[in-house]
């Protein structure tokens, strides 16, 4: 299956590499069970945030072993002075002060993308509680883009799952992070949800989504895409790229001979680039609700080190997902 293939060349690539991934919410059943699952497929050794007898009690009380996992307090880590005079170098541009600092990194959020920076860990994975707000603001502040990036975007792999093992598999973005992304943001966003299809198994064929198809329709919204289409192009010469394009233009072939038969995109796209935040938080729901798509992420984009974020809503098949996704894009 397409997915498990996908699942299957991540975990080979944590077991000759491992990793470690930082929970922010150590305590939360779903976050217990997940550790549990992820120790004992010995791939990927889970830090859990939170007061170590009270991660225990919780995880014993769940019924789930994390023997050997590293469950770090922020009230009692001996590095803390150390990542405190960090946070005020890091912030220093806002004149943040030690008090401040201190205060901050005795929250599970900031004291989890802290131990990041620090090299403690190689990622993490928070929101089980968080707001995404909450998860992607000290990820900006202290991890930041990378070289080249001006934004953090995000994507959704989405799965529709087969009887033949054949399943369908697309990336969808920007459907979680940014509300109104310009040209030059939405041709990032195109190439980072590219990228990280690949990591699945997609072969990206890119579509930026509108309401005209090649001229088709008129407006500055129509404008955009076309106009992001072509920065993505100039961006990533190597990538299939197309806008603006109908969604029915897009997936299928019938349409796509009728309204741009030379696309070698039309018909056949596999990544899709919505043009604000309500187009794609609707369409990737509308997939998973009405579609049979099972949706992972939202995968962001641009860090300088894999910082993601779950639902609030999720499951701890899900955390156990995003993990093994999180921690395979350590040096991607």
């Amino acid at each position: 299956m397409a997915v498990m293939k996908g699942f299957r060349m991540m975990i080979d690539k944590l077991k000759a590499s491992p990793k470690r991934i930082v929970f922010t919410e150590g305590t939360d059943e779903r976050i217990l069970e997940a550790a549990s699952r992820l120790l004992a497929g010995n791939f990927l050794t889970p830090i859990l945030v939170g007061d170590p007898k009270e991660v225990k009690d919780a995880a014993e009380e769940y019924g789930y072993n994390v023997r050997g996992a590293e469950i770090i307090a922020p009230n009692n880590f001996d590095r803390m002075d150390e990542m405190v005079e960090l946070l005020c170098e890091l912030r220093k541009s806002k004149n943040m002060q030690p008090e401040e600092a201190r205060k901050l990194c005795s929250q599970g959020n900031y004291f989890g993308t802290m131990l990041v920076k620090m090299g403690i860990a190689d990622s993490l994975l928070g929101g089980a509680t968080y707001s995404t707000a909450d998860t992607v603001r000290p990820a900006l502040q202290i991890i930041k883009t990378k070289p080249g990036h001006s934004i953090v975007g995000s994507c959704f792999i989405m799965v529709r799952p087969s009887a033949t093992g054949d399943n369908e598999v697309l990336a969808m973005g920007d459907c979680a992070i940014n509300i109104r992304p310009n040209e030059d943001e939405l041709a990032e966003i195109a190439v980072g949800a590219a990228e990280c299809g690949k990591i699945f198994g997609i072969d990206p064929k890119v579509a930026f989504l509108s309401y005209s198809t090649l001229g088709s329709g008129k407006g500055e919204d129509v404008d955009k895409m076309r106009n992001a289409a072509a920065k993505a192009k100039a961006m990533r010469p190597d990538l299939a790229i197309e806008g603006e394009l109908q969604f029915d233009a897009a997936v299928s072939p019938r349409v796509a001979r009728t309204k741009c038969p030379d696309s070698p995109v039309a018909g056949h796209a596999n990544t899709f680039v919505f043009p604000d935040i309500n187009a794609g938080n609707i369409g990737y729901k509308i997939a998973q609700r009405l579609g049979n798509f099972d949706a992972y992420g939202p995968i962001l984009l641009g860090l300088n080190a894999p910082i993601n974020d779950l639902s609030r809503g999720c499951n701890a098949e899900e955390v156990y997902s995003m993990a093994i996704i999180t921690a395979a894009l350590v040096d991607e």
